[in-house]
């Protein structure tokens, strides 16, 4: 069985085969050969890893975020972060981990950031000195950002295979978010003042009322989204719903800068995303319930207990092994197929799920934008024109940075829970 669930899947990745047909044909080929169960189960477990009432946020969340980026409203929000912070010492490279940062509290896609603020930033990056390298590096890993910071289409998927609170999940996710864009602002500062980035003179109050102005209705988006949330007035896919008629009335009616053949255009990419995403989710889900009965959980569990390992040494064991998983898996595959498996660990171990789930959702957010295979470092060379190696060695400074956020938000657990213990 070890060939059809572990070589065969590994064969067909590195062969380039797409994620959900690797997981399909493992699935499958130990479904036939090994398991004795009627065939129709195999549609049946598919289709029943759909049938969760989370996923439906998903679609939304999608939509919004490609709505947002159709009707300007990223570009507004760019734009009032450089007329906020633009003028600091390093302030167009504070401004694009700012941005990466706002929109992500919108859309939660990390690839949309990288391709929308990138075309924006990256030019006036390279022009102050920040150079190529750096400049592109910044903007891939800038985006990850985006999957902490809520609403995280990667902690809905979470809390669905985890049995979780998504509202929980969200809120967790705010302080280690910040955290981690207060780092790499640190780090891009003390960079600017290494290379010698000049400054962009003082700050100009009647630029940032106009740019304030012109941002209100989109910097209002994640406050109504949120707020719906936490104060109980909706669940997050009536939050997610909300934020896609909020973003059409904005666009069309307030900024006039999408039509309704734009907002079909929109729905139409969106919903191809989607399928992407749930078809994985469907193939995953079979090759997690394959795992499950042929008692893999329970021997991880066995494993562990002959190791004795303590709380913080699993949590080491854990962000080695995703850290590995996110150079080759997008983080939609690589959650799905571990949250059943390490689930059982962490509740044997005592660690809150909650505070996991932020650990995990970190480790593969950190995965969007390290080699070989991070898809923001795709979508970056497809947008900026820039060579792979040229952004493979522009990432690893900020990888280290986020690294080392992520070893806080692991062993610091009440900066997880202290908003999530507090809704």
């Amino acid at each position: 069985m070890i060939w059809t669930l572990a070589i065969l899947p590994l064969l067909l990745l590195f062969a380039g085969t797409p994620v959900f047909a690797v997981f399909l044909a493992g699935g499958v080929a130990t479904f036939v050969l090994f398991l004795e169960v009627p065939p129709v189960a195999l549609h049946q477990v598919m289709f029943g890893g759909l049938a969760q009432y989370a996923l439906l946020a998903v679609p939304f969340f999608i939509f919004a975020g490609d709505l947002m980026s159709s009707a300007g409203i990223a570009d507004r929000l760019i734009t009032w972060v450089l007329a906020l912070i633009g003028r600091l010492p390093g302030g167009l490279g504070v401004a694009t981990v700012g941005a990466s940062t706002l929109m992500g509290a919108i859309s939660g896609s990390s690839t949309a950031a990288v391709a929308a603020i990138g075309r924006v930033l990256y030019p006036g990056l390279v022009r102050d000195g920040y150079g190529p390298r750096f400049s592109v590096g910044l903007v891939s890993s800038s985006g990850s950002i985006d999957i902490v910071i809520p609403p995280s289409i990667a902690m809905i998927l979470y809390g669905a295979a985890a049995e979780q609170s998504i509202p929980k999940l969200f809120a967790a996710g705010i302080l280690p978010g910040l955290l981690i864009a207060l780092m790499m602002s640190i780090f891009v500062v003390a960079m600017a003042v290494h290379i010698g980035v000049p400054r962009r003179g003082g700050f100009d109050l009647r630029q940032f009322l106009t740019a304030s102005f012109d941002a209100v209705p989109a910097l209002f988006m994640p406050v109504f989204v949120l707020a719906g949330i936490y104060l109980g007035w909706s669940s997050p896919t009536e939050a997610g719903g909300f934020a896609c008629l909020y973003a059409i009335l904005v666009g069309r009616y307030v900024y006039r800068t999408m039509s309704w053949e734009d907002v079909l255009q929109s729905a139409a990419r969106s919903a191809v995303l989607t399928a992407q995403i749930l078809v994985i989710v469907a193939a995953a889900s079979l090759f997690s319930w394959i795992l499950t009965v042929n008692g893999v959980p329970h021997a991880l569990t066995g494993l562990l207990g002959s190791f004795d390992l303590p709380p913080w040494g699993f949590l080491m064991a854990v962000n080695v092994i995703l850290l590995v998983v996110g150079c080759f898996l997008d983080p939609t595959s690589a959650i799905l197929v571990l949250t059943p498996l390490f689930i059982p660990l962490v509740k044997a171990v005592g660690i809150d799920p909650i505070h996991f789930g932020i650990v995990m959702t970190v480790n593969v957010a950190i995965g969007m934008f390290t080699p070989p295979f991070g898809l923001n470092i795709f979508v970056a060379q497809s947008v900026l024109g820039v060579p792979l190696a040229t952004i493979y060695r522009g990432v690893l400074p900020f990888a280290v940075v986020q690294i080392a956020a992520l070893l806080i938000i692991t062993y610091w657990p009440a900066l997880s829970l202290f908003l999530a213990n507090a809704i």
